[in-house]
């Protein structure tokens, strides 16, 4: 298993998040996690890269940490770096050497069609071309498990579907394990091995698992004409709008209640 988590459960000082959230990830496996905006997913993916610690419960990696990548959602390039010293500076940090740290990440540039944009700083690059460097700056430190919080969101539709495309290509040929936080329930479907939905906070738990049973590789446009993608996005679809719907006093007993 690349992924166990059991029991977990966070809070923000006295205020509930997440409570007794089961999740595992196998190794190989890309899983996208959904639900009601506040809801903790975010959380849960600080909680697995050690940047926030759980109030209960436990998060068992298989790789050690320093072989978990993390794309957030902002590229988070440093702006007096340029592209190509942007993507060696985790290396830089690791110990690799200036020169070796620069040619590995001309070469995750150039995989990226990004070979002649070395010497460019982050705002002379357009919101598609600052992803790419972001995705190369995480990838050159070799990941075994890449946990992504929307990674795409700001970026136009046309763009954001060949990165789509691209990223589902680097994650086969790396062979990475991947967990993935989005809003777009048909990107979920398309890319996923398997959707898990977290349920309306505080408190929230794992409401629903769906198995997404479509081949690889997959194409993004013709997987959308499958039946199984359709069955599952409007399962999908249902299950997440119960959620927004539902208030939490409906859900969740009152003191009166619990006690009679």
């Amino acid at each position: 298993m690349m992924l166990d988590i059991r029991d977990l459960q966070m809070s923000y000082g006295d205020e509930p998040v997440l409570e007794a959230v089961d999740l595992g990830v196998a190794e190989g496996e890309f899983v996208s996690l959904i639900g009601p905006s506040g809801c903790g997913k975010s959380t849960l993916l600080r909680a697995v890269m050690g940047l926030q610690k759980p109030s209960a419960g436990e998060v068992r990696l298989g790789p050690s940490r320093d072989e978990v990548g993390f794309l957030f959602q902002d590229d988070a390039l440093l702006p007096w770096r340029t592209a190509r010293d942007n993507v060696a500076l985790g290396l830089r940090i690791r110990g690799t050497g200036k020169a070796e740290a620069r040619r590995t990440a001309l070469g995750w540039l150039e995989s990226m069609g990004l070979g002649q944009f070395g010497d460019r700083y982050p705002r002379e690059l357009s919101g598609g071309q600052r992803k790419r460097v972001a995705i190369a700056q995480v990838l050159a430190l070799r990941p075994r498990l890449l946990l992504m919080d929307e990674p795409f969101a700001s970026l136009d539709a046309i763009v954001r579907h060949y990165l789509t495309e691209d990223l589902l290509g680097w994650v086969e040929g790396e062979h990475l394990t991947v967990l993935m936080v989005t809003h777009d329930l048909e990107e979920a479907v398309a890319v996923s091995d398997r959707v898990v939905l977290l349920g309306s906070g505080p408190r929230a738990q794992v409401k629903g698992r769906w198995e997404i049973d479509l081949p690889r590789p997959r194409d993004l446009l013709s997987v959308k004409e499958e039946h199984e993608f359709a069955v599952t996005a409007r399962a999908l679809w249902d299950a997440l709008s119960e959620e927004v719907r539902t208030p939490v006093s409906r859900r969740r007993p009152t003191a009166e209640a619990a006690a009679s």
